[in-house]
Parts: structure tokens; C-alpha cells; sequence
């Protein structure tokens, strides 16, 4: 009689693999960074919150297609100095990008965007279809 023995690492490892496989990968170049994002909502609006230190405003692009948002930049690299050798090197550096896709439409023609002290902060309303309405009842 053989025996077979199953090593249980092994057949993780190939689940692992089995699954990488079917989830599809994003269009975010290797080299960018995904940004950290805060996103609140109330009734008429959601905010996005990120922090974007050193950026000028005219340095980030924003698209806004039905439920989706996407921002986009590049953090300025200093010039290197060769005589200077970095200890620490901790600030962000290259492209970044992040896309959110929210759980309502959005009306992309009322779009409030702001950069203050490196605190990037766009303000979308929702689309007038999916807002609560209030209705009042006559008591005629």
C-alpha cells in the first residue's frame, strides 16, 4: 500500500496562487502610491479628505465620472545631492492615485475642491435622483 502525504503549506500556497490569479488587478502603475483618503457623508454630499503635503493645486487631477472619483498627482522629489547621503528617507516621494467608487451617483457640475496647509479637501454632491426628499403632509 503508498502512502501520500499532503504537505498542508503546499496546498495553501496554491490556493494563495489559485486566488492572486482571478483577482483582477487594478490600472495603478507599479510606481504609484495609492493615497490615504478620508470619505464622509451626510444627505446632499460626500467629503474626501487627503493629506498632500507640498503640493500646489494646479499639481492635482481630479475626474469624476458617475460614482467613481479619482485623484491624481506626483509629490516633488528634491534634487539629490550626491555628497548627501539620505539616513532616513521617509517623506513621500513620486506619483500617487487613488479611485473611489461611491455608493450613489455624483453631479459632477457641483464640485467644491480645496488645498489648505497640505490638506486636500473636495466636497461632490450627490446626484438629485438620490437624495432623501422630505415630503410634508397637508392636514387639510
Amino acid at each position: 500500500m503508498m502512502t501520500l502525504y499532503v504537505s498542508p503549506y503546499r496546498r495553501a500556497a496554491r490556493m494563495g496562487r489559485r486566488l492572486e490569479e482571478r483577482i483582477p488587478t487594478r490600472n495603478v502603475s507599479a510606481r504609484e502610491k495609492v493615497l490615504a483618503v478620508d470619505v464622509k457623508a451626510d444627505e446632499e454630499a460626500y467629503t474626501i479628505s487627503a493629506l498632500i503635503p507640498g503640493i500646489e493645486a494646479d499639481e492635482i487631477n481630479v475626474e469624476i465620472l458617475k460614482n467613481t472619483v479619482s485623484i491624481r498627482g506626483e509629490f516633488n522629489d528634491d534634487e539629490e545631492n550626491e555628497q548627501e547621503k539620505f539616513l532616513v528617507s521617509e517623506l513621500p516621494a513620486g506619483r500617487f492615485y487613488r479611485e473611489l467608487t461611491l455608493p450613489t451617483a455624483l453631479d459632477s457640475s457641483k464640485v467644491d475642491a480645496s488645498l489648505k496647509n497640505g490638506v486636500f479637501t473636495l466636497r461632490v454632491l450627490k446626484a438629485e435622483v438620490d437624495r432623501p426628499k422630505v415630503i410634508k403632509i397637508n392636514t387639510n
